[in-house]
């Protein structure tokens, strides 16, 4: 089981941090500035009037309270994650577990479509509604990683969003559920009772699209080993950086690490979209980020060779770090 991190968080010290709020409604200039001091600062942020339709999101919060509603006998027929389909508790291959139940899917329509057959009894509505989201916060990535491109001055402001864009992406979608902790009584004794959801890491893609329900439990952490609570809104986006695209923008923006606590009253579920290249696709410091005083940070690595290595990992441990250039 991943343990918590026993540091506290002050309130004095939540109130100072504060979390980046970007309006997509402001002028394109100011957006683009707020997002890339942003990704240098945090590699996090809140997104508010993203543009994505209400009722794609209704839809596809309500295909997952379908499926995580359902017998735990007809759920485990989606699974056992292979590392796509439905798991419980287990995280990945190596031992690590967590407070969560996930369906992990890709982006294909055409694998959705085949693996739709065992997660629902309507897999053609299902399929509409999946590809409906991913299409949707696909669309909202693509202009965010143009707006970065763009506000590093890279010559060709869709170097980025083109890799996740090409028919042979690799980005993945998932939907987490966490269930609440048992009512013990008094509250200091259900934060004593409450564990972890998903345990501390960074995201191996390169942009990641989250929204959750109105339950708290998303962490991120901050300076001095903090962790910061990100209050909960359904009707924003949160994203955050990824390491591939750490390694693109050769350290200047930074992959944030988070957690998600399963200790609101309530169930929290979350829908991401992990904005991954294709597998063949390498990935290196593109040339506008390396200087004489700023050399390449990491060495030229393929996204399947990075992929690897995250799963050949325990949850939380260093992966950038293994692919840094020797100095």
């Amino acid at each position: 089981m991943v343990v918590a991190s026993p540091t506290p968080v002050g309130c004095d010290k939540i109130q100072s941090i504060g979390v980046p709020v970007i309006d997509f409604s402001w002028k394109k200039g100011q957006v683009m500035e707020a997002v890339v001091r942003a990704c240098e600062e945090y590699g996090f942020f809140k997104l508010i009037n993203h543009g994505v339709p209400k009722d794609v999101i209704r839809r596809m919060e309500e295909e997952g309270h379908h499926f995580f509603g359902r017998p735990a006998s007809e759920k485990q027929r989606a699974g056992p994650p292979d590392p796509l389909g439905y798991g419980n508790k287990n995280i990945g291959f190596n031992g690590d577990m967590g407070e969560i139940e996930y369906l992990l899917l890709p982006t294909n329509p055409l694998s959705i479509a085949q693996r739709s057959k065992a997660i629902c009894r309507d897999p053609v509505s299902f399929c509409l509604v999946v590809n409906g989201y991913i299409e949707a916060v696909r669309g909202l990535a693509c202009e965010i990683l143009d707006l970065l491109s763009e506000g590093l001055r890279i010559k060709d402001k869709r170097t980025l969003s083109r890799l996740i864009k090409a028919s042979d992406n690799d980005s993945m979608f998932r939907i987490n559920h966490y269930p609440s902790c048992e009512d013990k009584g008094s509250d200091s004794d259900v934060s004593t009772q409450c564990r972890i959801g998903f345990g501390e890491h960074s995201d191996p893609m390169m942009l990641t699209i989250l929204r959750s329900n109105d339950a708290g439990g998303l962490q991120i952490s901050v300076e001095d080993g903090v962790w910061l609570p990100i209050p909960p809104d359904p009707s924003a986006f949160y994203v955050n950086v990824g390491d591939a695209l750490q390694a693109l923008t050769n350290g200047r923006f930074l992959s944030v690490r988070h957690r998600a606590m399963a200790h609101s009253i309530k169930p929290r579920m979350s829908t991401i979209y992990f904005a991954a290249p294709p597998l063949h696709a390498w990935i290196s410091p593109l040339p506008e980020m390396v200087t004489p005083q700023n050399p390449s940070r990491y060495r030229p690595f393929t996204w399947a060779e990075y992929k690897r290595t995250t799963y050949s990992l325990r949850l939380g441990e260093s992966r950038l770090n293994l692919f840094k250039t020797l100095t």
